[in-house]
């Protein structure tokens, strides 16, 4: 699908950066952190949150930020939405794609860039507290909470970043 010029224009006064999908296509660009621990039996869990809008579970996301890069980005959405601080990774675990209805521009394909986060502290309240949940899962679990199909297989097999 070719996105039309006006559509890029006004994606770009609205969305900040667009980056090229595998396909070709010019897609609004979010950083997202994929907050991990080890648990007490020494597996790995990761935390989701809920969306404010749908109440599904997704990795903490958001635009770009001025001066800050994707993972550093993606490392402030973690702290916002699910209350969590910790060591991010510079190196992306993958990206996926996400649609949503925007309702001037109508359907609109995302690519999220998503970032290892080692959680060293888990907050008691945070920014988003009141509009969101979290919860630990593992892998498998997460994997089948979430959608689309190409989040959850990077869910199934993400495995705990070398440092």
């Amino acid at each position: 699908m070719t996105v039309p010029a006006r559509v890029l224009r006004l994606g770009l006064s609205l969305f900040g950066r667009l980056e090229r999908s595998p396909e070709g296509e010019a897609l609004p660009l979010q950083a997202a952190a994929l907050p991990w621990r080890r648990g007490a039996k020494g597996e790995t869990e990761l935390l989701l949150v809920t969306s404010r809008s749908s109440g599904k579970w997704i990795p903490p996301k958001g635009w770009p930020m001025r001066g800050k890069s994707l993972a550093e980005a993606a490392q402030i959405e973690a702290y916002e939405e699910a209350g969590v601080r910790g060591r991010i990774s510079d190196v992306s675990c993958g990206a996926f794609q996400r649609s949503k209805t925007h309702r001037a521009l109508g359907p609109i394909t995302f690519l999220i860039k998503l970032y290892p986060l080692e959680v060293t502290e888990e907050l008691k309240t945070w920014p988003e507290q009141a509009q969101r949940k979290r919860r630990w899962f593992a892998p498998e679990a997460a994997a089948d909470a979430v959608q689309p199909a190409e989040l959850a297989d990077l869910l199934r097999s993400f495995r705990v970043p070398r440092r």
